[in-house]
């Protein structure tokens, strides 16, 4: 049994550790409000896209009269010879297994593709070091012409693609932008024949899951193309409640997700209007310009949930860290107190013999 001062020492140290954990976890709660509040205020802005576009798909020719082909390549369906998969993980740990779930999610979706080129793209540290460790990077050649795209030389089935450092810090629609756009522009010269990405879908704390969501080619406007999902099990739901409440989140729908709900309801509305308009581009002109914005806001959406849930998952692992640094005290207090017992009864019995010797 361990003596007294090393229990005590013990003590300290655990109690040292709670503190830090019990920290965090109020750091991770604040975080999270925020970001609670972004992701919720970034959806009317992704239906009122949606719904623009399909007032216009009912609206405008969207295949071409003479070919009959449609008349955006975003919109095209190939056979999935190259895919793109874009991995959304956290930038830091102490988040349970929060990355490792996502990782674990795009590695199953690589096997299960194996017949397949699959470039990967990893958004946030956590991801890109993985696949870092496992994949090789892609290596491009740079033509002399000017615009002209650097042509590729792939020598992997897999390969790593892309480096996004700290976009996940604060995300911005600008950054993400660039990578819509990138995505959008291989796609649209056959680079790849499908886009997915691997994320963790959060409504709030105890409703959310990892997804992988096709987002190339666009099948159908405001609808989430799922291939993939795992839900929280009970366990983990339970958890993430118990957190919460500890931490003064709430795990209902508040009045800012009340009040964008109303308003996506109306929004709907517009897409389905029976009203005539006139539109002074040409259909491929305007699909050029909203088509790629449409899939930079898909992206934007899912990064922002993601870094809600990273926060919610930080929360509830430091909630669970503390409860057992708890645990761990009363244990170790228990242990002292037996410990201090057992030497005062020691003594006793010493003082009690000597006594009786004499």
């Amino acid at each position: 049994m361990a003596s007294i001062l090393d229990l005590r020492r013990r003590i300290r140290s655990v109690k040292s550790t709670r503190q830090i954990t019990r920290a965090m976890k109020m750091i991770a709660a604040a975080k999270l409000r925020r970001a609670q509040e972004r992701a919720i205020s970034s959806r009317p802005y992704a239906a009122m896209l949606a719904s623009v576009l399909e007032s216009l798909k009912r609206r405008i020719e969207i295949y071409d009269p003479e070919t009959g082909e449609l008349r955006h390549p975003l919109l095209k369906t190939r056979e999935e010879k190259r895919v793109l998969i874009v991995v959304v993980s956290g930038d830091k740990g102490f988040a349970g297994g929060f990355n490792a779930n996502i990782i674990k999610a795009a590695t199953q979706f690589i096997d299960h593709n194996g017949d397949k080129e699959i470039d990967v793209e990893p958004v946030g540290r956590k991801s890109r070091e993985f696949m870092r460790r496992r994949y090789p990077a892609a290596k491009f050649v740079v033509q002399q012409e000017e615009n002209a795209r650097a042509e590729r030389q792939r020598s992997n089935r897999i390969e790593m693609i892309g480096d996004h450092p700290g976009i996940l810090d604060k995300v911005d629609f600008e950054r993400v932008s660039e990578l819509g756009e990138e995505i959008a522009a291989r796609y649209t010269h056959e680079e790849i024949d499908a886009a997915y990405i691997v994320y963790n879908e959060f409504k709030s704390v105890i409703v959310q899951r990892i997804v992988v969501e096709r987002i190339l080619p666009i099948i159908e406007f405001g609808k989430h193309d799922i291939v993939e999902s795992r839900e929280l099990s009970l366990e983990e739901r339970t958890e993430a409640a118990r957190a919460a409440m500890t931490a003064g989140v709430s795990i209902l729908p508040g009045e800012l997700e009340a009040s964008i709900k109303v308003y996506e309801d109306e929004i709907k509305k517009f897409g389905t209007a029976e009203v005539d308009y006139i539109y002074e581009q040409t259909p491929r002109q305007i699909f050029d310009s909203i088509l790629p914005r449409y899939l930079s806001s898909q992206l934007y959406h899912a990064m922002l949930e993601s870094v809600a849930a990273e926060q919610a998952a930080r929360m509830t692992a430091m909630d669970s860290a503390t409860n057992n640094a708890s645990d761990m005290i009363d244990k170790y207090t228990l242990a002292m107190n037996r410990a201090r017992q057992a030497a005062i009864t020691k003594e006793i019995i010493e003082i009690v013999s000597g006594a009786a010797a004499i």
